[in-house]
C-alpha cells in the first residue's frame, strides 16, 4: 500500500476538532472534497461538511461524523499506524468515505453524499438537522468496526435521575434515610433487569443497566438522594417502554428523563447494500463478519426516519475509541478504501 495517497485522513486527523469545535475540520474537508473532485462541497446550516458526487435520481448519503472526545493526541505515522485524536472515532471512516467516493467518481443514475456531521459526541445536532435534509434509497453510517465487518445494529440509551426525598429526622431515630431509600430502589431497579435478562444470550437484546452516580443532601427540613440512572436498550423496548417501567419500579419518586433518548436500532441482513458490501470485503480476501454494537451510534438518528436499506462500515478498532492510544492501521485503512469503492460500483451498477 505504499503508493495509497493517506493525505485526507492524514489531513483530516490533523485538524483537531472536539464537539463544539469543528469549524476549522468542517473547512478543511470541504476545501479538500473540492480537490477530490466533488461536484459541490459546501457546510450546511447546521455546520456540517457536506460533499455531492453526481446528480442522479438513485441517492446514498454516507453519514460520518467529524467531531471527537477532547484530548488532543500528537498526530504522527509510527510503524504503518496513523496516532491522533480521532483516527479511529471517527475520521477514520469519514476519510475512507471521501476517499472512496472520490474514486468511484460520478456513477449515471447515482449521487454520493458524503456529510461530516458535527456534535456526534453530544447531542448529534449534525445527524438530526439531516436527518430531515435528505431522503436517500441507501445510507451508510461512519463508524469503526475493522475493514471486514459491517455493524448491522446499535442499541438505544434513556437516562433518567431517580429523586427520592424524605423528612428530616433525627439520626438517632432509626428511620430510614432518603439516602438508604434510594438504595432500596436501586436495588429494586437490577433485580426487574436481572429477571428480563436471565433468558437472554446475546448482549445486544439485553438491557444493560449502568448507575452512572448518586449523590445527597438534607437541608433543615428534607434530604434527597439522586440516582443517575443509565440505560442501554435493545430494539424491542423503546426508550418511553423504559420510563414506564422505571417510574413504576420507582413507585412515586420522583423520576426525571435527563438528555436525548434514543431508540435501538437493527438494519435489515438482506438487501443490495450489504450483499454488495459483501462483494467488496471478499475482493480484498476478507471473510465477512456482522456485528451488533451496545453503544448508539447516529444510525439510531436517521435511519428510524430514512427507513431505507443501511450499514455501519469504517476502518479501526473501536477498542480503542476515545483513548489515549488512539490509533488507525493505514494498511487497514487503504483496504476499506478499496472495500467501500468496490461496494459502491457493485451498488451502482
Amino acid at each position: 500500500m505504499s503508493d495509497f495517497d493517506f493525505d485526507t485522513l492524514v489531513g483530516l486527523v490533523s485538524q483537531y476538532s472536539p464537539s463544539g469545535q469543528e469549524r476549522r475540520a468542517v473547512e478543511w474537508l470541504v476545501t479538500r472534497m473540492k480537490s477530490l473532485g466533488f461536484a459541490d462541497a459546501f457546510i450546511d446550516n447546521a455546520g456540517n461538511a457536506v460533499g455531492v458526487m453526481g446528480q442522479g435520481a438513485k441517492q446514498v448519503v454516507l453519514l460520518g461524523h467529524i467531531d471527537t472526545v477532547p484530548g488532543e493526541i500528537s498526530v504522527r505515522v509510527e510503524d504503518g499506524l496513523l496516532y491522533g485524536r480521532g483516527s479511529v472515532d471517527a475520521k477514520g471512516p469519514l476519510a475512507c468515505f471521501v476517499d472512496a467516493v472520490a474514486q468511484v467518481g460520478v456513477q449515471d443514475g447515482w449521487q454520493f453524499v458524503v456529510i461530516g456531521a458535527v456534535e456526534e459526541e453530544r447531542n448529534s445536532e449534525g445527524a438530526r438537522f439531516v436527518a430531515e435534509q435528505y431522503k436517500p434509497d441507501f445510507a451508510i453510517i461512519g463508524e469503526p468496526n475493522q475493514w471486514d465487518r459491517m455493524a448491522l445494529g446499535y442499541k438505544g440509551s434513556a437516562w433518567a435521575n431517580v429523586t427520592v426525598t424524605r423528612g428530616q429526622v433525627h439520626s438517632a431515630s432509626g428511620e430510614e434515610t432518603a439516602a438508604e431509600a434510594a438504595i432500596e430502589v436501586w436495588l429494586k431497579i437490577k433485580a426487574y433487569v436481572d429477571l428480563i435478562n436471565a433468558d437472554k444470550t446475546k448482549v445486544f437484546d439485553k438491557l444493560l443497566l449502568t448507575l452512572r452516580g448518586m449523590d445527597s443532601d438534607s437541608n433543615d427540613f428534607e434530604q434527597w438522594a439522586r440516582l443517575k440512572v443509565g440505560m442501554r436498550l435493545p430494539v424491542e423496548v423503546s426508550p418511553e417502554d423504559w420510563y414506564v417501567k422505571l417510574n413504576e419500579i420507582a413507585n412515586g419518586e420522583v423520576v426525571e428523563p435527563n438528555g436525548f433518548a434514543i431508540p435501538a436500532w437493527g438494519c435489515e441482513k438482506n438487501t443490495p447494500l450489504v450483499r454488495a458490501f459483501l462483494s467488496g470485503i471478499r475482493s480484498q480476501g476478507g471473510e465477512p463478519r456482522f456485528v451488533y454494537k451496545t453503544g448508539t451510534a447516529d444510525l439510531n438518528i436517521v435511519a428510524p426516519v430514512w427507513k431505507c436499506p443501511a450499514v455501519v462500515y469504517g476502518p479501526g478498532d473501536s477498542a480503542l475509541d476515545h483513548t489515549p492510544n488512539e490509533h488507525i492501521s493505514l494498511d487497514e485503512y487503504a483496504k476499506a478504501v478499496i472495500v467501500l469503492s468496490e461496494a459502491l460500483k457493485k451498488l451502482s451498477a
